[in-house]
């Protein structure tokens, strides 16, 4: 049984999370035409702007980005990557 060529593997497309939250987040995203806090995002939302609810979109965001699906250009402003 021989091993694939890595050289030749298309690399598999990064997945969204399940939850609900990243596909409104993605929609947040698409409307935007600028880079965004996670504060601009609880507002876009429409959920409270209270500690708990940033900090928790917060971590979304760091999510999507360690996935690839986000960009962090400056520490807490977050966007999609640019072709």
């Amino acid at each position: 049984m021989a091993l694939p060529d890595p050289s030749t593997s298309t690399p598999t497309a990064t997945k969204l999370p399940e939850h609900p939250a990243y596909r409104q987040i993605m929609a947040v995203f698409a409307a935007a035409d600028a880079p965004l806090r996670a504060r601009a995002v609880c507002e876009a939302m429409d959920l409270e702007i209270a500690p708990s609810n940033v900090n928790n979109v917060r971590l979304k965001l760091k999510r999507l980005v360690e996935r690839g699906i986000l960009t962090e250009p400056e520490q807490g402003l977050f966007t999609q990557p640019r072709p």
